[in-house]
């Protein structure tokens, strides 16, 4: 895998690049479409690709792993085939479900033993374990296995969190070094940068994370229960730690604010189950700001999705029938909500892109943050 930086913007440290992969080049600042279980909900993957401009998507490893297997993924040879899509992929390692998800779990040096949140049987998840499932799996850039400890810890547990998450992320990059992928094409291990809110943690984990020299680096362990602010100072901590020609991949952000303001940071990937799952219950993200899709005023709103007019999506769908089919129960709401919500994301980073290699990049981005925020 290879990341060529093409723009930088000269008011902040977003920039644009290329990532090439084994099965495409990513244009970079993107946000990754979130299908954890090999499908990103209610969306066919001619879609994803056509309509919404999909360039990557994401798969869990630990749903995946307990369903449906990795026995059936290797026979299918790999999660590429099984599912039908071709683009290139990205596989959390499974840690963030293990913590949030996973009944009766333990932690030791060893790993983590943990019961299914599906039907309580017991497993164990180590950093070795880990790479093999992903190497089954075989997504284009993969995931060390860490600890995602809560936003609101304190010092002392955040650093004995950290210590065996570091441990994990050496015995998981020397497994990684010591094997193959098993399909033909490449695949890339991207260490996860964690440290809670505390900068000197994050500060150290970044530091050996840069000293294994991969080929990109996460950053976890944030928005997940810290106040945004926190959040942006932890990305100015790691802006100058991190090396500027890799990849930087913030796990699991956000609001679309969040993603503009992690971008002028020097953020350069995203995923978040937001706009699926918030398309799911009617609320929809529009360049005006966010519709709640449900309420009474849209009943007779006969005007595109997004107030300006600019249709996201290959239909012309209007407020009113989106509602209908929401208050009525029809399936094809949450559709065409995931799909509008989905390409309006990928939009968005598109013109953070544009904006960046113009050069006007903060000036645009602290003017529709604003917008981007109200409630319709």
């Amino acid at each position: 895998m290879k990341f060529e930086k093409t723009a930088q913007d000269p008011d902040s440290s977003a920039r644009c690049g290329l990532l090439y992969t084994d099965h495409g080049i990513i244009e970079t600042p993107i946000f990754m479409p979130v299908g954890t279980l090999g499908t990103v909900k209610a969306i066919l993957h001619r879609d994803l690709k056509d309509d919404i401009g999909a360039q990557i998507i994401l798969g869990n490893t630990y749903h995946l792993y307990l369903r449906p297997g990795t026995d059936i993924i290797r026979k299918a040879g790999g999660l590429h085939k099984f599912s039908s899509w071709q683009g290139p992929i990205l596989t959390d390692s499974g840690g963030y479900q293990v913590f949030s998800l996973a009944q009766n779990r333990k932690l030791t040096e060893e790993g983590c033993t943990f019961r299914s949140h599906i039907d309580g049987s017991k497993h164990l998840f180590s950093p070795e374990g880990v790479v093999d499932i992903q190497r089954i799996i075989g997504a284009d850039i993969i995931m060390a296995l860490d600890e995602c400890p809560p936003g609101d810890s304190n010092h002392a547990y955040a650093k004995k969190s950290l210590a065996l998450t570091q441990n994990w992320l050496l015995r998981g990059c020397a497994r990684f070094d010591s094997t193959e992928p098993l399909y033909g094409y490449s695949q890339a291990f991207f260490p996860i940068v964690q440290g809670c809110v505390y900068p000197d943690l994050r500060r150290e984990a970044a530091e050996l994370a840069v000293a294994l020299n991969r080929e990109g680096y996460a950053i976890g362990g944030l928005s997940v229960g810290e106040p945004t602010e926190i959040m942006y100072q932890i990305l100015e901590v790691l802006d100058p730690v991190l090396p500027k020609d890799k990849p930087r991949y913030l796990m699991g952000v956000g609001t679309p604010a969040n993603i503009l303001e992690g971008i002028a940071r020097g953020i350069d990937m995203f995923d978040c189950v937001m706009p699926t799952r918030n398309a799911r219950n009617g609320m929809l993200f529009t360049s005006e700001g966010m519709i709640n899709i449900r309420n009474k005023k849209w009943a007779d709103d006969l005007s595109l999705l997004d107030p300006d007019g600019v249709s996201f999506v290959d239909h012309t769908y209007t407020k009113a029938y989106l509602r209908h089919l929401f208050i009525a129960g029809e399936i094809l709401g949450a559709q065409i909500a995931s799909e509008h919500n989905l390409a309006f994301y990928l939009w968005l980073v598109k013109e953070a892109r544009k904006h960046i290699a113009a050069g006007d990049f903060k000036p645009w981005k602290d003017n529709i943050v604003k917008r981007l925020e109200t409630k319709l």
